[in-house]
């Protein structure tokens, strides 16, 4: 991991700040059904770069939730997981005013820090339950 200025490391290639860790983390999803043709009218390229600006975000393949895409996880910070908080998944993020309302609640704190704004609430969706090996 490449250290900053501050002398802090980050995973993802983007410093943390001078004030403090980066609030929360966000991951999207960009493999078979999100981010790709299949969801039209979509910048997807833009939509990840606007989130990056606000937070470090990973890329992931397939999250399983493909009737959902794009599907987009915004991941407590540590003051939110303290607070209890978990991973808030958010599906149909295919506007750019849907990705705006991620980036001013991430900003805000995110999950355990900021409360849901009610418009995100209408994105929220349940995370697929883990397979189990039978």
């Amino acid at each position: 991991m490449p250290a900053t200025p501050t002398g802090r490391t980050t995973d993802d290639n983007r410093p943390a700040t001078a004030t403090g860790p980066v609030p929360c983390r966000v991951v999207v999803c960009r493999d078979c059904c999100c981010g790709s043709p299949k969801v039209t009218g979509v910048d997807h390229e833009a939509q990840t770069a606007r989130l990056r600006a606000a937070a470090p975000v990973r890329v992931s393949d397939c999250l399983d939730v493909c009737d959902q895409a794009n599907v987009v996880v915004v991941q407590p910070s540590a003051e939110g997981r303290a607070a209890g908080a978990r991973p808030v998944w958010l599906g149909l993020v295919n506007d750019p005013d849907a990705t705006e309302d991620v980036v001013a609640w991430v900003r805000a704190g995110g999950p355990g820090v900021a409360p849901l704004p009610d418009i995100l609430d209408l994105y929220a969706i349940t995370p697929p339950r883990r397979r189990t090996a039978s």
